[in-house]
């Protein structure tokens, strides 16, 4: 029985804890979801970027033995 009041009190605690919670508006919500597609996407062009030079480099260097 002590396994299920206690997790009864867990639960109530989460719920307690979530009703505190001050969620974003949906100006907000939006505003910051396209903040990190935005440098989601940048850091994927970056990555991109130097995933093929240095494949270019390598390609380079085996051209050599």
């Amino acid at each position: 029985m002590k396994l299920v009041s206690a997790t009864t009190a867990y639960f109530r605690g989460a719920l307690a804890e979530l009703h505190q919670v001050r969620w974003p508006t949906r100006n907000q919500a939006i505003r910051l979801s396209g903040i990190v597609l935005g440098f989601t996407l940048a850091a994927a062009a970056v990555y991109g970027v130097v995933d093929f030079l240095l494949g270019q480099g390598m390609a380079q260097l085996l051209r050599f033995i």
